[in-house]
């Protein structure tokens, strides 16, 4: 656990939400000693899950969220996230509110609360598997001064990497995560039912795709890539091809593929 080297103010918070990220967030908090009063899930079942495990109240009514809490995290989805702020922002004004969305912007609040901000961790999150928040960048952004020092505050109590970062910025950094993360994880899934074929299982896979991700700590993504394409092997590339007929949509992503990993690799950086 990150033991955080200055006294900060221990804080009251709200979690809006019980998913993956909501779930690790708030771990990582109640491990820092604030104190999570209160835990909101559309579903009980998951208020009462995530509750349990931080010493939290579950509720499943937005209308019975608390107003003695000081700060108040959104994690939930982009969609929902718009339509419910007006009923958690609702006669709490001297409360900070905060959204943990990658994509939305920190105005989403404005006129719905005077002290408002974003606390973005960039990680992929999932409920059955920690990681360890102390070396997760948290993207702060804030209305104000005082909300920002707040929110400072709180990520430094549990992560040693706490950058500000504008909303024009944030949309860039996210998008570069679901290239990085999210496409990147897809790839995978690809290779794991390629695999299969041969009724080989996924694992024997894993010491080439750790040294994928080592290789970019000391290498640019450009140079570190390697493969039938950069050459553009049609050889290669039309027999791979051929192995995955049965399988349109990942035929047509491999070529697509290879065809923009030839055309990057003409310009090295």
């Amino acid at each position: 656990m990150y033991i955080f080297a200055n006294f900060v103010r221990l804080m009251k918070i709200v979690l809006i939400g019980a998913g993956n990220l909501a779930t690790n967030l708030g771990l990582a908090l109640h491990e820092a000693n604030h104190d999570i009063v209160q835990v909101f899930s559309r579903t009980m079942t998951s208020a009462k899950l995530l509750a349990a495990a931080i010493e939290s109240v579950p509720t499943d009514d937005l209308d019975a969220i608390t107003d003695e809490a000081d700060l108040y995290i959104l994690s939930v989805k982009d969609s929902i996230l718009t339509k419910i702020i007006d009923r958690i922002c609702k006669n709490k004004s001297q409360k900070v509110f905060v959204h943990t969305a990658g994509s939305m912007p920190l105005d989403c609040f404005k006129g719905k609360a005077e002290h408002y901000g974003v606390f973005y961790p960039m990680q992929t999150f999932s409920k059955q598997r920690r990681v360890a928040f102390e070396n997760i960048p948290i993207f702060l952004e804030a209305s104000d001064d005082f909300t920002l020092q707040k929110l400072t505050d709180v990520a430094e109590s549990i992560s040693k990497n706490v950058r500000n970062l504008s909303t024009d910025k944030r949309r860039y950094l996210h998008l570069a995560a679901v290239w990085a993360c999210n496409y990147a994880n897809h790839c995978y899934d690809m290779a794991a039912e390629v695999l299969k074929k041969a009724n080989l299982p996924f694992s024997v896979m894993l010491e080439l795709t750790d040294e994928t991700a080592r290789k970019v700590h000391d290498l640019s993504p450009r140079e570190a890539q390697t493969g039938p394409a950069i050459r553009y092997d049609t050889n290669v590339i039309e027999a791979q091809m051929e192995l995955m007929k049965d399988m349109p949509e990942a035929k047509k992503l491999y070529e697509e593929l290879a065809k923009s990993i030839h055309e990057t690799s003409k310009n090295k950086v």
